[in-house]
């Protein structure tokens, strides 16, 4: 049963003039830049360069019809409006009414720092379109109604005003602050316990290499399934090749994701095989206006940690609580972008990280997972067949993990404000993040902490990678070849994207020679992608460390 709830709210006549009323308004530690270059402190007021850039003068009718003629779905219109209109949009988790009965998800989109009316929902997806709906019903109307302010070309609106006798729970870094009950809260660990133990006791002899875990767990009405698992907790010694046959990075969230991908890949060759019984089974459906893929209706995914992730969202406690009693360089060193060689983590601000000279160097895993949570966690390739894949909520096991706000900082307020910049389809996705039991036994010891093991839904055996070479081992249960080039590789993924593109019969994606090229072409991935780097490094979260391009100039 569908619910709409009407937000608790008053804004009076016409939101788009209460859009531009000027008060300041300062979420807690939402901008480390500015706080490091002392532009904006708690009771000041903001400068006009951190408001808003200036508003068309005319109406997107085109964009606003096209949503009232059902050709363009809610959400995509909302950010549609977003990037027209260059207003700030989130659309966040929040609490169900009081006196609603059953398990509901609830969001409301946020523009400008204003909060909508309340979507409510069996799932994160039906109640996210529910509350973009709301949203459009009530903008809309008040741009029709009063006209954009006559204010707007004269320069940059001020910030809008927070209404005080607003009841709605405020949110804070995708949560609320009114905890409600996660029903996959207990499922996740559970199914994760359940696979991780039946792969260990069917292969015991890699027991070692177990001790880290992440896994993707896809919720949809047939229950809660693991799709993709990983281990693993190292990186590669060896060079960059331009063979794209080593595994640079062998983390166990990136095991899993690169995991998800082949899983992914597995359901488009399901869902363009041309038979209905085959393509019935397959997680995807098209959006006939775009002709690009999504998850059906009620498919969510979400991601389980047996740790947290290196890097920010390990930062201390005390940097979290009270980041003005510290210095500028402590925040940027703790909060700024981190970089791993060789199993090390270093803070991209760091004498040590310059240090590292020629050795083969990745971004940390929490900075993958923030990336993820902007950019989809299908990549470049997978996006020329399907919109940005994100996670709905991440679930960290760790028992010596009191609270997740490291890594909420880490993945979400590091990225606040960017959406506006970013091309159609991507957004700041904000998971839901919350500490559960631990999938994995207490007496799980990582004797093998060299090995990495990769798993994804359908597979008949495991594959066992040795981090240190980035290749398989000789006693892998799976081998792909003699040479024990990864399942995993970039070779790999470049098989499977043109064995998809040839049965999506999309012949100019074929045309495309080598790794890269095929990456370059998905324009609007690359240009998100831009966006995020510029945004981070102007931000002073440090740069992002880009392989060598020699890495991905091979063919098959």
């Amino acid at each position: 049963m569908k619910m709409m709830m009407r937000g608790s709210s008053s804004r009076g006549s016409s939101m788009a003039h209460n859009h531009w009323t000027n008060i300041p308004s300062h979420p807690p530690f939402s901008d480390l830049s500015d706080i490091n270059n002392n532009k904006c402190l708690p009771g000041q007021p903001l400068s006009t360069a951190t408001k808003i850039n200036s508003k068309p003068k005319t109406l997107p009718r085109e964009h606003i019809d096209r949503y009232k003629r059902g050709d363009t779905h809610p959400v995509s219109a909302l950010y549609q409006l977003s990037q027209v209109l260059q207003f700030q949009l989130d659309m966040k988790e929040t609490v169900t009414t009081t006196g609603i009965t059953g398990f509901y998800f609830a969001f409301c989109a946020v523009i400008d720092g204003v909060q909508y009316k309340t979507g409510m929902g069996i799932t994160k997806k039906e109640a996210r379109a529910k509350a973009a709906e709301l949203a459009l019903e009530e903008l809309i109307a008040s741009l029709e109604n009063d006209g954009i302010p006559s204010d707007v070309s004269e320069g940059p609106p001020p910030l809008p005003v927070r209404e005080k006798d607003s009841t709605i729970p405020e949110v804070h870094s995708g949560r609320a602050v009114i905890e409600r009950k996660n029903p996959i809260k207990d499922q996740v660990p559970s199914v994760v316990r359940e696979m991780y133990t039946k792969l260990m006791d069917s292969y015991p002899e890699f027991s070692g290499c177990g001790g880290t875990v992440a896994a993707f767990v896809m919720l949809s009405p047939a229950g809660c399934e693991v799709v993709a698992l990983g281990t693993g907790s190292s990186n590669t010694k060896s060079s960059p090749a331009p063979t794209g046959r080593i595994l640079h990075d062998s983390h166990a969230v990136v095991t899993a994701r690169r995991s998800l991908m082949r899983f992914l890949y597995r359901n488009l060759l399901l869902f363009f095989s041309k038979n209905s019984a085959l393509e019935e089974k397959s997680v995807f459906q098209q959006d006939q206006t775009t002709k690009l893929l999504s998850l059906k209706n009620h498919f969510t995914l979400h991601l389980y940690l047996s740790q947290l992730p290196k890097g920010a969202a390990q930062i201390p406690s005390q940097l979290r609580l009270n980041p003005l009693s510290i210095s500028a360089w402590e925040v940027n060193n703790q909060i700024g972008l981190h970089a791993v060689v060789e199993g090390k983590v270093f803070s991209k601000f760091s004498s040590s990280y310059e240090q590292m000279g020629s050795h083969v160097v990745s971004m940390s895993a929490t900075d993958k997972i923030m990336q993820w949570q902007v950019l989809g966690f299908q990549g470049a390739l997978l996006s020329h067949f399907i919109e940005p894949v994100y996670v709905s909520s991440i679930f960290i096991g760790d028992a010596s993990c009191s609270d997740t706000r490291g890594m909420e900082m880490a993945v979400n307020q590091r990225v606040d404000g960017i959406t506006s910049a970013l091309p159609l389809y991507y957004c700041v996705y904000r998971p839901h993040i919350s500490l559960v039991s631990s999938a994995v036994p207490p007496d799980a010891h990582p004797s093998q902490k060299s090995l990495s093991l990769n798993w994804s839904h359908g597979d008949l055996l495991v594959e066992v990678v040795n981090a240190l070479d980035g290749k398989s081992t000789e006693d892998s249960p799976f081998k792909s070849s003699p040479a024990l080039a990864s399942r995993l590789c970039k070779a790999a993924m470049l098989s499977r994207f043109n064995l998809v593109a040839k049965e999506a019969q999309r012949e100019e994606l074929l045309t495309a020679v080598t790794y890269r090229e095929a990456k370059m072409m998905a324009k609007p991935y690359q240009e998100a992608k831009s966006v995020l780097k510029s945004y981070l490094e102007r931000k002073g979260y440090g740069q992002w460390v880009e392989k060598p391009p020699i890495s991905d100039h091979f063919s098959m």
